[in-house]
């Protein structure tokens, strides 16, 4: 694997780890470039950038404040980048319509993310929102 591959396999990373999880806005302003596409645009959020940003710190933030993020598997290809990962977080307040529970859920998401000058400009995503759901209703 060659320098660009584990340079974008990094910036993806570190999103997840610094701005997913720790909350650090300012990686969000760094990585995610203008531009930016969101083919699998989450429930109610606009499929660009200003859209990204709302669903992770309105809604999913809101909902799961403790979330962390487990990096499974990585797999890149010049500017493309495959990442395997697992969210677990407390529901502490309200998602996709279901009230706060306060139980502690985990859902798997696999992104697909192409980088350009080091910054996401199109993104496509599986999460397992159903799974999650289920967990937030059924306990």
């Amino acid at each position: 694997m060659g320098a660009i591959e584990e340079r974008n396999k990094a910036i993806v990373r570190r999103f997840n780890e610094e701005f997913i999880q720790g909350h650090d806005d300012a990686v969000f302003e760094a990585t995610i470039a203008d531009g930016f596409v969101n083919h699998s645009a989450n429930p109610g959020a606009a499929p660009d950038r200003d859209g990204a940003y709302a669903w992770f710190t309105t809604v999913l933030r809101s909902a799961f404040p403790d979330l962390e993020v487990t990096v499974h598997d990585q797999l890149a290809e010049g500017d493309q980048v495959v990442t395997r990962k697992s969210y677990t977080g407390t529901h502490r307040g309200a998602f996709l319509g279901v009230p706060a529970t306060g139980r502690r859920v985990q859902f798997g998401v696999i992104d697909i993310i192409i980088l350009r000058d080091g910054r996401y400009v199109e993104h496509w995503a599986n999460a397992d929102l159903f799974g999650l759901l289920a967990q937030l209703r059924d306990g």
